[in-house]
């Protein structure tokens, strides 16, 4: 074998006994959108302490020694070259697997370059929010953007994404996939899903492009009944939210109706601030770490929205939509339209290191106004309504035809005219 990897072995082991020492003294932490969910706190220097540092110290030089034997084995019987970056990357990513937190991950610079342009709401790839079952790792299509790259080439709610580039991506980190799926624009990807009802895999190729996430959209409905829908909560949601609330209320809105249905999460600060349009002064949101640490995010603005209020959430509405909805339920504010949430009551932090890279933990629970940790089991509606199983791989359906959406439009109405 040509190229002797074992400084990658070298620097791979290092640069994974370093993840938790650089925790301590990162000097950065970003608030930025991942799979869900993010605390834009503050994290807190963390006291290295362990029982017996000669008995850790014992431990890696069994793991070096190890990794010394394989690299011979390697060296003598494989057939191929081995890239010595790549080698590095997969003992990075290992060590982050074995936690077995589907939600803690490594990111390479590109991938976390990848979702730094994500978290802004603007970015190149093929424009679609996607969502990963997290026990089984199954990764499905949500929404395609209408006049994306992915919904001219036909993707559909519902599509099981089954290969990126050829290779399966069930069980690999999501925002992993994500980033595959994402390059410079006039580049294609080539993605296989499998769709219901279809006996064969469906292989697409697909040309990148600019995406500018559309992540809120707002129209006035009949009886004045303003409609906001937030696909995402990223960096431009909140002042797209303040705008769609003040030209429905130029416009004379008598009732409010927010769609969160298909909403994977984002930014902490962001829904925070969203809710304090809503509700009254007081506690909106509240994590616990490991330590016990609590730490409270409170609504400041005394001004509020005061209409009827209802909001629709499905299974796909998870971790920051969860806090949404669960918050204006806690407060009776707003009646909860649809089916049971997603159940992501746990935040990520992502940490950027110094070499470019990062990496992704979970750091604690988060719990609604009145306590409730919803992770596991979800948002339960006040009012129950399945969408009707033909509508399901629609990519946008007409308000009249959306009796999940005509359910919280009778709700809004019945307490205009009470």
């Amino acid at each position: 074998m040509k190229k002797n990897f074992y400084t990658g072995i070298m620097t791979g082991l290092c640069g994974a006994l370093l993840i938790f020492s650089i925790l301590g003294a990162v000097y950065l932490f970003m608030d930025t959108k991942t799979d869900g969910y993010n605390q834009d706190d503050r994290f807190e220097s963390i006291n290295d302490e362990t029982d017996d540092t000669n008995e850790a110290n014992s431990e890696y030089t069994q793991i070096i020694e190890k990794l010394e034997f394989l690299e011979l084995l390697i060296d003598k019987y494989y057939l191929e070259e081995v890239d010595q970056n790549l080698f590095a990357d997969a003992i990075y990513k290992g060590f982050m697997k074995s936690l077995k937190d589907p939600y803690s991950t490594y990111y390479t610079q590109e991938e976390y370059k990848a979702l730094m342009e994500s978290s802004s709401g603007v970015y190149h790839g093929i424009g679609t929010t996607v969502s990963q079952n997290a026990k089984t790792g199954i990764i499905t299509i949500v929404k395609p953007f209408e006049s994306s790259p992915a919904h001219e080439a036909g993707l559909l709610p519902g599509d099981i994404l089954y290969k990126v580039e050829d290779e399966e991506v069930t069980g690999v980190d999501l925002s992993e996939v994500v980033s595959r799926m994402k390059g410079k624009e006039g580049t294609s990807v080539n993605i296989t899903v499998i769709r219901e009802n279809v006996s064969e895999p469906i292989e697409l190729n697909i040309v990148r492009r600019e995406i500018k996430v559309p992540t809120v959209e707002y129209k006035m409905l009949d009886d004045k009944i303003g409609l906001i829908t937030i696909l995402e909560f990223d960096e431009v949601t909140v002042n797209q939210f303040d705008r769609a609330v003040t030209e429905l209320e130029k416009a004379g809105m008598q009732g409010l109706v927010v769609d969160v249905r298909n909403n994977p999460g984002g930014l902490l600060s962001g829904v925070v601030k969203m809710l304090d349009r809503l509700l009254p002064e007081g506690l909106l949101v509240y994590t616990e770490d490991k330590y016990g640490n609590r730490l409270e995010e409170p609504a400041k603005n005394p001004d509020q929205i005061n209409v009827p209020l209802a909001v629709i959430i499905n299974g796909n509405s998870a971790s920051a939509s969860e806090i949404f909805a669960g918050a204006i339920q806690d407060y009776e504010k707003g009646t909860i339209v649809g089916t049971t949430s997603f159940g992501k009551g746990i935040v990520q932090k992502v940490i950027p290191l110094s070499d470019g890279t990062a990496v992704k933990l979970t750091i604690s629970k988060y719990f609604t106004p009145k306590g409730r940790n919803i992770h596991g089991t979800g948002i339960e509606p006040d009012v129950k309504v399945e969408l009707k199983d033909e509508l399901k791989q629609m990519t946008t359906i007409p308000v009249e035809e959306d009796n999940q959406l005509q359910e919280a439009l009778r709700v809004i109405k019945e307490k205009i005219y009470k």
